[in-house]
């Protein structure tokens, strides 16, 4: 099986995977967060030093993109090609995001079908470097998903990451696995499963019902659990104050990097409070620490409540 990280925005930047690359079991693939282009600007500032080939070195990396206009979407794919060197870009058809899908894009895409397929058009007629696909089923109902995975088929999309829910469930409530199931039947091409693996059990449900699936994509469960991937594989994980103290180390080196180029303490305080809001279901008896952390308001009060935390017991195995 290959496993994917999944893009998070805010978060799985540059500094956070390679920090993750060096500490914890890696994903045979990252995907970054997106990149918006639009008339005036390919990449800002921020997207350019996420995509750098020196910021991602030795991990395979695939740049996202998020936009309903085909001229962006090639103007953004040329550039990673011919200034970074990337061979792959996925389409971000996923994102559930109110303000990204008020502007018809991510998820808010899947509603104007033939706008899709003449972005679609015009995109594999032009586009000289290989084009996957991260989607949801749908934008109101899963309807349309039968029309949508028949759209998809005209095209050569190199891969399909589906993540079975629609744009109004947002992460909430079960992931439509009979949806899911139809691509994976009718779909001839490399797939993708994305959405709510958490545990190896919620991961050995999903392998005895699609059991030719190659691919899954891990986003929240990652998040949550670093050592998740090896737990999916099967490998034998370090001992607990080993797990711990990696944790410390993985954390020391996000908090000296981003210190490094946020402008202030509270900058760096929102960065780490990000971070926590998945981290910290790692922990055991994490609720009281997890209204500290919400709440404190200076970096020397982060620290004591964070150096407290990195004495607690690890959970088992962590899921929502």
């Amino acid at each position: 099986m290959n496993f994917y990280f999944a893009p998070m925005e805010g978060i799985t930047g540059h500094i956070y995977r390679r920090a993750f690359q060096k500490y914890f079991p890696a994903p045979d693939k990252y995907f970054t967060p997106f990149i918006s282009p639009d008339g005036n600007k390919i990449l800002r500032n921020k997207e350019k030093r996420d995509v750098l080939p020196e910021n991602n070195a030795g991990m395979q990396v695939v740049p996202q993109i998020i936009t309903n206009r085909a001229d962006y979407f090639l103007m953004a794919a040329e550039h990673l090609k011919s200034e970074y060197g990337y061979a792959e870009v996925n389409l971000n058809l996923g994102c559930p995001s109110g303000t990204v899908v008020a502007k018809g894009k991510g998820a808010g895409f899947l509603s104007k079908l033939d706008e899709l397929e003449l972005f679609f058009d015009e995109v594999f007629e032009k586009c000289t470097v290989e084009v996957s696909v991260k989607t949801r089923v749908g934008r109101n109902d899963a309807e349309d998903w039968e029309k949508i995975v028949e759209i998809f088929g005209r095209y050569p999309i190199k891969e399909l990451t589906v993540h079975p829910r629609i744009q109004k469930d947002f992460y909430k409530g079960q992931v439509r696995m009979e949806t899911f199931s139809y691509a994976y039947e009718n779909w001839d091409r490399l797939l993708c499963y994305n959405g709510d693996i958490f545990t190896k059990d919620s991961y050995e449900k999903l392998k005895e019902r699609f059991p030719a699936l190659k691919s899954v994509m891990l986003g929240r469960g990652l998040l949550s659990d670093p050592y998740l991937i090896g737990r999916l594989r099967g490998e034998e994980l370090p001992s607990e104050q080993i797990r711990r103290d990696t944790i410390r180390a993985f954390h020391g080196q996000l908090m000296e990097e981003y210190g490094a180029v946020l402008s202030c303490d509270r900058d760096l305080l929102y960065k780490m409070k990000e971070l926590w809001f998945y981290l910290l279901d790692s922990f055991c008896d994490s609720d009281k620490t997890r209204k500290q952390i919400r709440k404190c308001e200076k970096l020397c009060e982060y620290r004591c409540i964070v150096s407290e935390l990195f004495e607690r017991r690890l959970i088992d195995e962590n899921g929502y």
